[in-house]
């Protein structure tokens, strides 16, 4: 039986661990022929811990995002993957990740790297992967190498 991914999901967040799954989701976007979703999800509980809702931060973290994704769309294109498609929301990454923007969007495999940019978060209540991992409805790769250049 052979597997074949329609949509593949990569999860960045501008760590060095989001890079090699990005560069994994390429290479896997294009042996399957597959639509390439970039997302990327501003946390918006780190601002609901600074104690008050300020517009200047998401605007900020939008921007910043946004560049960083389009960054990524460049460079997918520039390897040969012909459907890339940029999905910037808000809220928690583990949750929108793995429920509403892969459902939404019907992936069938999810790319995330082992551990991200938070590392508090990490300690005290369990990475986004990890939770990807185990909500997820579709395969889920979690990329912890380097992609092997031939």
């Amino acid at each position: 039986m052979t597997v074949r991914y329609n949509t593949i999901l990569v999860a960045v967040d501008g760590s060095d661990e989001a890079k090699r799954a990005f560069r994994k989701a390429v290479l896997l976007s294009k042996d399957h022929d597959a639509k390439l979703l970039l997302v990327h999800i501003v946390d918006t509980r780190s601002a609901a811990a600074v104690g008050h809702y300020n517009q200047t931060i998401f605007s900020e973290a939008e921007q910043n995002a946004m560049g960083m994704m389009n960054e990524y769309k460049e460079l997918a294109e520039k390897e040969g993957v012909s459907d890339v498609t940029v999905v910037l929301d808000y809220g928690s990454p583990k949750v929108k990740i793995a429920r509403d923007v892969a459902q939404k969007h019907n992936v069938d495999l999810i790319v995330t790297g082992a551990t991200g940019l938070n590392a508090v978060e990490r300690f005290l209540i369990g990475s986004v992967s990890q939770h990807i991992t185990r909500n997820a409805a579709c395969d889920v790769l979690i990329v912890r190498t380097e992609t092997e250049v031939k």
